[in-house]
């Protein structure tokens, strides 16, 4: 059955993939994006509690907990802030470099 738990692993194995599999900087750095992604609908799927009501309203004993919500809103920030500084670096080696596949680096790194 397909539930948000299988949906969150199945955008995490595909971020994952996309990542081993490409060679291209911006490529990869759109893969980090559907992992973070894969684990924010993971974690907000495994807190779900069904019948239970918004902790903003209702009865105190039917809510669920927010403290999973509020740590998937910081995720969500925090993804934003690694994605510009990814894009940043990728920008900076397309300029230094002149090409965006990641083999093209290897030899000079020693």
């Amino acid at each position: 059955m397909l539930n948000g738990i299988n949906v969150g692993l199945i955008t995490i194995f595909i971020g994952l993939y996309g990542i081993t599999i490409t060679k291209n900087a911006i490529k990869i750095m759109m893969c980090l994006g559907v992992m973070s992604s894969g684990v924010i609908i993971l974690f907000v799927s495994v807190a779900y509690t069904p019948g239970y009501g918004a902790p903003i309203v209702g009865n105190p004993g039917l809510m669920v907990d927010p403290i999973p919500q509020s740590v998937m809103v910081t995720a969500i920030v925090i993804e934003l802030a690694t994605v510009a500084l990814g894009l940043a670096m990728v920008h900076y080696l397309y300029k230094s470099y002149g090409t965006l596949d990641t083999t093209c680096y290897e030899e000079e790194v020693i």
